[in-house]
């Protein structure tokens, strides 16, 4: 099972988006004021959203590439589609909680980017983290069957 590149995908998703939940924190209101155990638990149903989105940018790029693997050597494009995917999934979940169910707002610590008010910070969070994330998995992984590991592509 961790051979899959989802293990991966999972793995290192949940590690790098649960501590960047826990960083941008004062970028949203009423977080400083939460106590300990309910910013975890409002942090960690964050990190599960956020491994959803990365499994749904990995299995579209899978689709559009026809391999699941295509993280062992990313295209460019590949790489594009996948942080398009996450960015798209972020606006629009962003845009849905803070301005149509107001689950959540933005402090006045948040830059928002227009057009539609998305913070900075999830933004920039959907950027780094999933090149950091195919990075580790990249390194992480073992070769499929049958198929040496080839060190080009965009993220050697």
């Amino acid at each position: 099972m961790s051979a899959l590149p989802e293990f991966s995908i999972i793995v290192f998703s949940f590690l790098l988006h649960f501590v960047w939940e826990f960083w941008q924190a004062p970028t949203y209101a009423g977080m400083i004021e939460l106590n300990h155990w309910d910013g975890i638990k409002l942090c960690s149903s964050a990190t599960f959203g956020d491994v959803g989105f990365a499994l749904t940018a990995f299995w579209i790029t899978s689709a559009a590439a026809r391999t699941r693997y295509w993280v062992l050597r990313p295209a460019p494009w590949q790489v594009v589609l996948f942080l398009a995917v996450g960015i798209a999934l972020t606006v629009g979940f962003e845009y849905y909680y803070t301005n149509m169910t107001l689950r959540w707002t933005y402090s006045d610590l948040m830059p928002l980017v227009p057009p539609l008010g998305t913070g900075l910070s999830p933004l920039l969070q959907w950027l780094a983290i999933p090149l950091a994330v195919l990075w580790f998995t990249r390194r992480q992984m073992p070769a499929p069957p049958g198929s040496p590991r080839d060190q080009g592509g965009i993220l050697s």
